[in-house]
């Protein structure tokens, strides 16, 4: 047989997959249709893997920068905590504000503001990630009730409405929901007056 010419049956077996080498041995190879299906599955694998990899990612990256903003919100919180804790003239004043302002000196009531100020502060921001999805919601709730409570007190409220720069327009809704609309553990509050009291 001339080389590059085929019979029919040679003919058959190459377009079903088959051919005869030219030393008359008889072999399979990949015809076009395989090669095709085999490289859109590989296609289809690759970009399956690449997506489960991102999502990965992103659900890693989501939960590092959640637990970065609840930190920094935390430490401020602290600061002020270990200054009411560690200074007895600063509890002085907040302890007497948050009952009345009008119990405070003019310098006293300055300072009360610039703690509430900070406390505030803090919760616009957790307040903001959290709507942002960057807070997980069970730490949001915690700290929302918290701020319901700190805003029951009337001195708070009292600064509050007397407060001369504003926080961000949708923190300032919500707690003037929460003034409007009280949601706090009553119980809770009331053990707590009792403690200080004895």
């Amino acid at each position: 047989m001339i080389e590059g010419t085929y019979d029919g049956s040679t003919l058959a077996r190459r377009a079903s997959g088959w051919y005869m080498d030219q030393n008359g041995r008889e072999g399979e190879f990949m015809n076009p249709e395989f090669l095709q299906a085999l490289g859109t599955y590989v296609s289809v694998l690759a970009v399956v893997i690449s997506v489960i990899n991102l999502t990965t990612q992103v659900r890693r990256q989501t939960r590092s920068v959640q637990s970065q903003n609840y930190g920094r919100a935390l430490d401020r919180l602290a600061s002020v905590q270990s200054r009411l804790g560690t200074d007895p003239a600063a509890a002085n004043i907040f302890n007497r504000g948050v009952r009345d302002p009008g119990l405070l000196t003019l310098d006293e009531r300055t300072q009360f503001t610039w703690i509430l100020y900070e406390i505030f502060g803090a919760f616009e921001f957790m307040f903001d990630e959290a709507q942002g999805g960057r807070l997980p919601p069970h730490v949001w709730t915690r700290w929302s009730d918290t701020l319901a409570w700190w805003i029951s007190l009337p001195g708070v409220q009292a600064w509050w409405r007397a407060a001369p720069t504003p926080f961000n327009e949708r923190f300032s809704a919500f707690v003037e929901e929460r003034i409007g609309k009280p949601a706090f553990d009553v119980e809770r509050a009331q053990r707590w007056k009792q403690f200080l009291s004895a």
